[in-house]
């Protein structure tokens, strides 16, 4: 093995080239400007007028560090068609780069919403390199100078013509010096910014002045100037206009109307006016020097007179609205870890007897006979001893809820609990069962997006009540009490067979939330359970001393007149019996067993049809209209079968569990085939009571009849005759079809083992509804609160039509319904739709405000009132709006009108007025138009084309930008320079 080399002959080589940490940053940024390809001669159109507006910015960055002091460089730039290649020829070599030719074009002069050094400048690309943490600052001269050097190597190195600027000082002043070079020539872009403003520089005559001694032209008569100025007024005051909507009236809940809320509806609006201030800016485009007058003396400047007008509204920033606060506050019930017990001290559900711990007690229970407890209440009795438990653990009187306003709450969710009589109580309960059909419409449809529940059904009721006391009534222990209220109600309809209202018919919609599938579950188990119980007072009433029993006869009276009313009348007491077999026993009497012959019908099923046709047939529905039975040639009859069990997706998530669980051994498979085939076993059983002497063949052509097949064969007789056999799949040896018909007895539906254990279901769905805590009933309900919000801004949004929301929604709705189908969605997310609809109502907010402080309602000239909607649209949508026609147009007298009123201040005696005219020059020139107040800001943008630094110099643009508010002044220039002859 060879031995490492001695360390002394590994050399290392020394670059002194690229010696200081200088050097090294200027290469570091012509890199930057290579990658970025910024090389070379920059070429381009004109620039369109409002494009700065209207086109599409970009930005891309670097990070680039002086030693250990690190900067980012980014580049900022107007998207641009790629201009043809010709141009570049044409430009020529002594053609201005283009950041200078854009400093004189005048088409984009006042941007709305621009970089500063757009608005500055009129640039439409530059690069700034500034210090990367935002608490940086470079603020000594001697470190400004180092990198305004560095810039400038870096342009003369490159040859890159986009202009370069530092950004120096903190951050907040937004202070810049920059260059841009070309051949030949050089720009300079200075800027001085200033808290108190030198009173020669606050009007136009001493702003010129600084602009001609900075070019130091040494022409005499200098090129003229051209000049655009722009005065921003604004407005505060809108107090004429009071905010129409006040915060709705709590206690008027109990009434039904809440200040203009109505009961389980979702509120809407802004409590404070989400329009705070209007900005008008009045602006003259191009003037030339000595056109007007503006000096420490006069001015000419007159807002009304201008040519331009053009408005900005600022916006209150996050107005209270009610919507909003509604859903937040819902949102935030998702959060709490509290239990209902926890909340309403102990359970409304327990016993009076646990509270006794007493050990004698325990032992003198255990030796006396218990009596069974049967609970019998009525709706308000519940309610009251609900109360009575809350209360026993609390102060008197403290439940979180008064009775008013559960009362108005619970008759609002249960309607049908208006009628207190006893025979009221029959009709509810049928009234309730044949809820509407639903409309079909797509905002009567989202829940099915949104996976919440109808807007007509009780779980959507139940979501705005629980939202609305959240929000109103003692939050989340409101919240515990209703809820607690609701089960109650839920057990008490259970127990006495009263249908829940406001649920469709039929088994769990796996469309809706979870919440809403286990009420309809219940549902479907009171639905049984009353048909059961009827049916037992119907079987042993109906009974005639010899006659067949109840369900038979009822078979036979209903199967002529109405088959689909006996369909109907089947389906929901098929399972009157289930599965209390002491039941049958006591009512199937000797007689009745003889008659079916039980005994033999076994034999017969196996020793062929011969003796069969013995069997009476039982729970049969109507004939089937064309088929025979095969080999007795009698006519099918479709019998009375067991529904199968109505199921919630939970409970299939568990069956789809344990079947996938049960494996692949033979047990495992017997086990599934058993689990799966319980409802075709039922069915097969019911069959066979219906058609006595049935074979298999006749029980799969009328359940499955894709399985039997038929075909057209000759016989030996040369006649065409119809053979038919089974599929293949049947004819499978040990199939579980042909296991389950071997197996299946002829037992009618009544008397066969129920399929859907309702009590058990129901106590399941009981259990699971008593230990929802609040939070998990929040996010249950969540989605039917989203729903409602959604329909909610829809309406709302219908009566002001404005394009922009129309889009907004539809994203909500498809974001939403991507969020909330699957189960617990991520909370970023659902605050991120909360987000979106808080915006939306914010919107409409400001448009109603809008609309109220421009008087479009009330105007009568229907082309105005549309040129008016069309403004207060655009208003909302857009950053800045002309106003047609300036101060002359319908608009602009609007506006001139509430500046005026904001500006009738009580009035000041005369003697003080003097005093105040001759405070400030601002306001002693602005005497004349006291109709508008001092302007808030004022911004002139001078240019010239200058030679300079020498007479003989190329001709180049100076331009100065100036901008004057209370707090601060700044000037911002770029002077340009010949760099050939000087």
């Amino acid at each position: 093995a060879l031995s490492p080399q001695p360390e002394s002959e590994v050399f290392e080589i020394t670059d002194f080239t690229t010696a200081s940490e200088w050097e090294r940053f200027i290469s570091k940024i012509e890199e930057v400007l290579n990658d970025w390809k910024l090389i070379g001669i920059s070429s381009g159109k004109p620039l369109e007028k409002g494009i700065f507006t209207t086109g599409t910015w970009e930005e891309k960055s670097d990070e680039i560090s002086f030693a250990d002091f690190k900067f980012s460089v980014t580049h900022h730039y107007l998207v641009q068609e790629p201009s043809d290649k010709d141009g570049k020829e044409e430009l020529g070599e002594d053609a201005l780069p283009l950041p200078m030719q854009d400093l004189l074009c005048m088409n984009n002069d006042f941007p709305p919403r621009a970089h500063c050094l757009v608005r500055w400048y009129g640039l439409r690309e530059f690069v700034v390199i500034a210090p990367a943490a935002n608490n940086d600052a470079v603020v000594s001269e001697s470190k400004c100078n180092l990198l305004l050097s560095s810039i400038s190597i870096a342009l003369g190195n490159t040859g890159c013509q986009v202009p370069l600027f530092v950004q120096i000082h903190q951050k907040w002043r937004r202070m810049y010096v920059g260059e841009c070079q070309g051949p030949g020539v050089r720009a300079d872009f200075e800027m001085v910014h200033l808290r108190k403003v030198p009173s020669q520089y606050t009007h136009l005559s001493g702003l010129l002045d600084i602009f001609k001694t900075k070019i130091g032209c040494p022409l005499t008569p200098l090129p003229p100037v051209s000049m655009a100025i722009r005065l921003t007024y604004v407005l505060q005051d809108w107090q004429q206009y009071f905010w129409p909507q006040q915060p709705p009236d709590i206690d008027a809940l109990v009434g039904g109307e809440v200040g203009g809320l109505e009961f389980g509806k979702l509120p809407f609006g802004a409590c404070e006016d989400p329009i705070s201030e209007l900005h008008l800016a009045t602006t003259w485009p191009h003037l030339a020097e000595g056109i007007i007058v503006d000096n420490d003396v006069y001015s000419d400047l007159d807002p009304l007179q201008a040519p331009q007008w053009s408005v900005r509204v600022r916006k209150a920033d996050n107005p209270q609205c009610l919507l909003g606060d509604f859903l937040t506050e819902f949102f935030k019930l998702c959060r709490r870890k509290e239990s209902t017990d926890e909340i309403l001290g102990r359970s409304a559900f327990e016993e009076e007897g646990k509270e006794v711990a007493d050990i004698s007690h325990a032992l003198s229970k255990l030796t006396e006979p218990a009596p069974v407890p049967i609970h019998k209440l009525s709706v308000t009795n519940m309610v009251h001893s609900a109360k009575k438990k809350i209360r026993k653990h609390r102060g008197v009187d403290e439940s979180p809820l008064n009775n008013d306003v559960l009362n108005t709450i619970l008759l609002f969710l249960f309607p049908d609990a208006a009628d207190k009589l006893a025979d009221g109580f029959e009709n509810r309960a049928s009234a309730s069962a044949g809820n509407n059909p639903p409309p079909e419409n797509e905002d009567y449809n989202l829940f099915s997006q949104f996976k919440s529940a109808p807007s007509d059904s009780l779980t959507y009721k139940l979501a705005l009540c629980l939202c609305m006391i959240n929000f109103y009534h003692g939050g989340v222990k409101g919240v515990a009490h209703l809820w607690q209220e609701f089960v109650l109600e839920m057990r008490y309809r259970w127990e006495n067979n009263y249908l829940i209202p406001g649920l469709a018919n039929g088994s769990p919609d796996l469309r809706c939330c979870l919440l809403h599938q286990k009420l309809q579950m219940l549902n479907c188990c009171i639905e049984r359970k009353k048909a059961r119980d009827e049916g037992k007072r119907g079987s042993v009433s109906d009974r005639s001393p010899g006659g067949a029993s109840g369900d038979g006869a009822k078979g036979g009276d209903h199967s002529g007149d109405n088959p689909d009313k006996e369909k109907e009348f089947g389906k929901s007491w098929e399972s009157w019996s289930d599965s209390e077999e002491e039941f049958f026993e006591c009512l199937s009497d000797t007689e009745d067993l003889k008659g079916n012959g039980q005994e033999n019908g076994k034999k017969g099923a196996k020793e062929g049809s011969k003796e069969s046709v013995n069997l009476k047939p039982e729970g049969r529905l109507h004939p089937h209209g064309k088929l025979m039975l095969l080999h007795p040639g009698e006519p099918l009859y479709v019998p009375i079968t067991q529904e199968p069990a109505p199921m919630t997706e939970d409970l299939l998530e568990e069956q789809s569990e344990v079947l996938a669980k049960l494996g692949t051994s033979a047990e495992g498979a017997h086990l599934r085939a058993r689990m799966q085939s319980a409802c075709l076993l039922s069915d097969m059983e019911s069959f066979k009571a219906a058609n006595p002497g049935c074979c298999l063949e006749d029980f799969v052509r009328w359940y499955s009849p894709r399985d039997y097949i038929e075909e057209e064969v000759v016989d030996e007789k040369g006649n065409k005759v119809i053979r038919g056999e089974l599929s293949a799949r049947m004819k499978i040896p040990s199939n579980m079809w042909v296991e389950a018909w071997e197996t299946a007895k002829p037992v009618p539906a009544r008397r066969q083992k129920r399929l859907f254990d309702d009590t058990r279901e129901a106590e399941k769905v009981l259990h699971y509804l008593a230990v929802q805590k609040p939070a998990d009933l929040a996010r249950h309900l969540l989605p039917c609160i989203i729903h409602a919000a959604v329909l909610k801004v829809k309406d709302e949004e219908a009566l002001e039509d404005i394009s922009s929301v129309k889009k907004i929604i539809k994203q909500i709705i498809s974001h939403s319904s991507k969020v909330l189908r699957f189960p617990s969605p991520e909370d970023k997310k659902l605050e991120e739709i909360i987000a979106q609809i808080m915006s939306v109502e914010a919107i409409i907010a400001r448009a109603r405000s809008l609309k109220a402080k421009f008087g479009v309602e009330k105007c009568e000239n229907e082309e105005e009132k549309e040129d008016l909607q069309r403004f207060v649209n655009s208003l909302l949508e857009q950053p800045e709006v002309s106003v047609v026609g300036a101060g002359r147009g319908p608009a602009g007298s609007i506006i001139h009108k509430l500046f005026v009123n904001a500006q009738r201040v009580p009035a000041v005696p005369p003697l003080e007025e003097e005093l105040r005219r001759s405070g400030s020059p601002e306001e002693r020139r602005q005497g004349v138009q006291s109709e508008f107040p001092p302007p808030t800001g004022r911004e002139v943008i001078l240019r010239a084309s200058v030679p300079r630094p020498a007479p003989y110099s190329k001709a180049l643009p100076q331009r100065m930008y100036s901008v004057l508010t209370r707090e601060d002044f700044r000037l911002a220039g770029a002077f340009s320079a010949d760099t050939t002859f000087f």
